[in-house]
């Protein structure tokens, strides 16, 4: 559908991309991944037809229609939510109302042909009202609004009154109801809780059309994407895969390159050195050019590049500190006649690493800056004995001052003692050289991100608040941070919606719904699953009534047909499963016998591109069969306990 054709791009002398080729076909989910600065945006921009190539050509269909979430967006701020979003069907509310009214003017007209030609253009409209289902429009704003978390008391407020993370969600609403060609989302789990992005991955999952996405939210990236595309180097890496399995592939693959690669260097040392001792003996003249010809034909190996780069966290040890870290009794916070906070109690003690959830607006940043002392309250809140908060909010923009350089953000905060290693610890966070001495405006989201956890090793603390310390990460960065935060001996309170960052960092689970806390002890799956159920759970006592009047004789037949259809599917299943077992077989029995060539460093074989290219392919064909396998067995499982649940 979109094909880049050796494209190439700079800013001036800074090179971001350098002869690319790929094709983004109808269907595809992809997942676009690089570090920060690697070119992402850029891509996005080429494909939205904001930027033009400096060589190459980008092709796409006439009429391939493209909807784009930046990062940063603008919103006006004199609409309502409910209008701001309709403008994504403004063409068909322009003939709409265009409709409406030359049925007015019908009603007033006399003239046999005049009213000949308004029925012909009242048909022409109705047409193309009832193609582009425009009926259905209210229905469609109010599925996506609410699916993103608005509330129909929402609907008539102005955009001016919501913040940034809503206002995101406004722009992503527009562009899901415009129903396009091709979806660049850059970051779209940012501002959204979990409730949010499950609802948001089951939308992608379905769409029909193309999905590039840059996320740093890797189980995002996994529940969505089949294909992934890394940007490194100026280079793309292109395979048919989500990223987990494209991280392990990458792996495995640059490991062969290296063995190859030393074997070929092997090879070339031997040769060049029979090709230096014989060079002037004349009975082996002949054996000595055509080793230098064989030299000058041999095709190098090269390993692929990666910038490894990488921060460098680790907080000092926590400050000794009493039992309880920090205690709430009754503490409700209200703004106006909202109620955020609800007589609520906690008690947080030393060590233990916490997870606040719940959906955006609920008060968990209310919460946070309570505990900080930054607003009033009523209730108790209490800090225990030698306690220091080390703090990372949520929003960049009140947290930095934009005009100071990312050296005076430090200095202006560290005490006398902290302000000689303020070089050393910027430089921990990849702020080297000249670097230190740009303006905090200028950095991206991923620099203000590591500047403001570089602020909390300027002095030891013992209670960690982070306040979605991931967004703007890459993911190199948010796998260091998680690391420094295990190992990390004080207590944290972590406010985060990013599953596979939580998961196996935290013990317990504090959701706020409905103005309350309700502590789940386990980890971040294990409170999904539950709620989940408890879901399921008041679903079933609200229907129980209604299920004990209708359970008639054509209930139980119903009843017997589902059971009929249930084992149909798992059967069928099972065979499937049989089949792709074989088939794994069959290709771990040819992939043994590479594997052992490999083992025999054969230095010709390794050189020998189509035979690494079978190989290769033979692993993607193993992979892809074993996705297959592991996905039709879940299926079965599920299928499995489903009918255990209803029939035993």
């Amino acid at each position: 559908m979109i094909a880049f054709q050796d494209v190439s791009f700079s800013y001036g002398a800074h090179e971001i991309l350098n002869h690319v080729s790929f094709l983004i076909k109808e269907n595809d989910k992809i997942g676009l991944i690089g570090r920060n600065g690697a070119g992402k945006t850029t891509l996005f921009e080429l494909i939205a037809g904001k930027l033009t190539p400096s060589e190459g050509y980008i092709e796409k269909p006439k009429n391939c229609t493209i909807g784009y979430l930046p990062q940063h967006i603008l919103l006006s701020n004199t609409t309502t939510l409910w209008e701001e979003t309709s403008k994504a069907f403004e063409t068909l509310i322009q003939k709409k109302n265009k409709l409406d009214e030359l049925q007015l003017q019908l009603e007033t007209i006399t003239d046999d042909h005049e009213i000949h030609h308004k029925l012909e253009q009242i048909q022409q409209l109705t047409d193309f009202l009832h193609y582009h289902n425009a009926n259905t429009i209210n229905e469609r704003i109010e599925q996506i609004l609410t699916g993103l978390g608005f509330l129909r008391s929402d609907f008539n407020r102005p955009t001016s009154q919501f913040s940034g993370g809503w206002r995101m969600r406004i722009e992503l609403a527009k562009i899901l109801l415009t129903n396009p060609d091709v979806l660049l989302l850059d970051e779209p789990t940012n501002h959204l809780d979990i409730e949010s992005i499950q609802w948001l991955e089951d939308y992608l999952i379905r769409f029909s059309g193309a999905v590039i996405i840059v996320s740093h939210d890797i189980a995002f990236l996994d529940h969505i994407t089949k294909r992934t595309i890394e940007i490194v180097n100026t280079r793309i890496y292109d395979y048919d895969m989500p990223y987990t399995k494209f991280v392990h592939f990458r792996r495995s693959q640059i490991e062969i390159q290296r063995q190859a690669y030393e074997n070929q260097q092997k090879h070339i040392e031997q040769t060049e050195r029979f090709i230096e001792r014989f060079r002037y003996k004349a009975t082996k003249a002949r054996q000595v050019q055509s080793k230098i010809k064989q030299l000058e034909k041999l095709e190098r190996i090269e390993i692929d590049h990666y910038d490894d780069k990488s921060i460098n966290l680790q907080f000092p040890p926590a400050l000794h500190s009493g039992t309880v870290i920090c205690e709430a009794k009754a503490l409700s916070k209200s703004f106006g006649h909202h109620q955020v906070l609800n007589q609520i109690d906690f008690t947080l003690t030393r060590g233990e690493k916490v997870a606040l959830v719940g959906k955006n607006g609920e008060g968990k940043t209310t919460l946070v800056k309570i505990i900080k002392g930054e607003i009033p309250y009523e209730g108790m809140v209490q800090l225990g004995y030698q306690v220091k908060i080390g703090y990372f909010a949520q929003n960049q923009d009140e947290s930095l001052d934009m005009e100071k350089t990312v050296y005076q953000t430090l200095e202006d905060i560290a005490t006398a003692e902290a302000r000689p290693k303020i070089r050393n610890i910027l430089g921990y966070f990849l702020f080297s050289d000249d670097d230190v001495f740009k303006k905090v405006s200028v950095l991206s989201g991923g620099e203000r991100a590591r500047l403001l956890l570089a602020k909390l090793l300027l002095e030891p603390v013992n209670f960690l608040l982070l306040d979605e310390p991931t967004n703007h990460l890459d993911l190199p960065s948010k796998k260091i941070l998680k690391e420094a935060i295990k190992k990390y001996d004080g207590t944290v309170l972590i406010i985060s919606h990013d599953r596979e960052f939580l998961d196996g960092l935290v013990d317990k689970i504090w959701e706020i719904q409905n103005g309350k806390i309700k502590e789940y002890d386990g980890d971040i799956w294990y409170f999904l699953k539950r709620k989940k159920s408890e879901s399921l759970h008041k679903l079933y006592n609200r229907n129980a009534t209604h299920e004990k009047t209708m359970h008639t004789k054509n209930d139980i037949n119903i009843d017997y047909l589902q059971k009929k259809e249930l084992d149909k599917k798992i059967r069928k299943l099972e065979t499937e499963i049989q089949r792709l077992e074989n088939e794994l077989n069959i290709i771990e029995k040819q992939l043994k016998q590479y594997e052992t060539q490999l083992a025999s460093n054969n230095v010709e074989l390794l050189s020998d591109y189509q035979w690494y290219q079978r190989y290769e392919q033979l692993k993607s064909e193993y992979d892809n069969l074993f996705h297959q396998w592991d996905v039709s067995q879940q299926e079965k499982e599920q299928l499995v306990n489903e009918k255990k649940q209803r029939y035993s």
